[in-house]
């Protein structure tokens, strides 16, 4: 934004040192995660930059990292065509954990997805009594430190049947921990706080008289919900949904508590590199991720703007 012609000597200081200071305060930002991509194509096993990739020499930079996101575990890593992506598909360490993180990751967000939509409508209506306490209990697992919670899933999915059985309870069940079943449920409970966040925030500009209008024409509560409520919300919800899949696809401590070692996600993988194997592959996953997740990112955000075009809150 250009300083206006009439403003002051003392205005336009101002103003040239705010944009310098919010220039600081993006760079501290980036920084640590833009750092990470240059590295990624170190040549060498450094988490530093070498003498040669200061000197912008092409010898100092390499793809290999990269590659070895492929190699890492094969048993034939020498191996070409179909026999190659056949064993990388079947015993490559890093692509069985982005296999664990994305089946995980849907399966988690379709459950936080559903159980939020209808938390958050059943909150958005006025007749809903206790709705601010419920709303607090619903987004806690967002609000509680993350290692209280992870701690208290542990307990409960090591022997859901004797913890159940305190409160009158006894169903049949089995032990949730180290189970792909009690890893999705875990990332569902820490994903439904986000849907719901932003479902009710679509909710805000919602004209409930639509609502009354299709039931009055002889609609029934299901016809109403798919065909007039759902798709004015859509934005919202796929907009929670995408936070619920970054949330499950970014979580790591939840998972060292829960899942076994079938459940190797991307962060856990990376997380048992830094303890282990020391290795630059982490910082090409860290690229990949960044990229990952700038997309994400950048797609809520346009869902965002086509929510409120839609509510009409801004100009189309």
């Amino acid at each position: 934004m250009a300083v206006p012609t009439y403003a002051s000597p003392l205005e336009r200081v101002w103003h040239y040192t705010y944009l310098t200071v919010c220039a600081l305060i993006f760079v501290f930002l980036i920084a640590p995660i833009i750092v990470i991509i240059p590295l990624s194509f170190n040549a060498e096993p450094y988490f530093t930059f070498t003498d040669r990739m200061l000197l912008l020499d092409p010898d100092g930079y390499s793809m290999r990292w990269y590659s070895s996101l492929l190699t890492f575990g094969m048993q034939n890593p020498d191996s070409t065509g179909w026999a190659f992506w056949s064993d990388a598909w079947a015993n490559a360490k890093w692509v069985q954990a982005a296999k664990n993180s994305i089946i995980i990751g849907v399966c988690s967000t379709i459950v936080a997805t559903v159980l939020g939509t209808l938390a958050a409508l059943g909150l958005s209506r006025p007749e809903m009594p206790f709705r601010r306490a419920i709303m607090a209990i619903l987004i806690s697992p967002m609000i509680v430190p993350l290692i209280i919670t992870a701690t208290g899933m542990f307990f409960f999915y090591s022997n859901p049947c004797e913890l159940l059985a305190l409160v009158g309870l006894s169903p049949e069940c089995g032990r949730l921990a180290g189970t792909y079943l009690g890893v999705i449920l875990a990332h569902a409970t820490l994903g439904i706080p986000f849907v719901i966040i932003t479902v009710t925030a679509t909710l805000v500009g919602f004209d409930q008289s639509l609502n009354r209008a299709a039931a009055s024409l002889g609609a029934n509560p299901r016809t109403t919900f798919f065909k007039v409520t759902m798709p004015l919300i859509l934005p919202g919800v796929v907009s929670g949904a995408l936070f619920a899949f970054v949330t499950s696809f970014d979580e790591v401590v939840a998972v060292l508590f829960i899942a076994g070692p079938d459940q190797q996600t991307i962060p856990r993988q990376m997380w048992n590199g830094i303890r282990e194997q020391i290795s630059p592959a982490i910082l090409a996953v860290a690229t990949l991720l960044v990229i990952f997740s700038i997309a994400l990112l950048t797609t809520v955000e346009l869902l965002r703007r086509r929510s409120e075009r839609i509510r009409g809150v801004t100009p189309r």
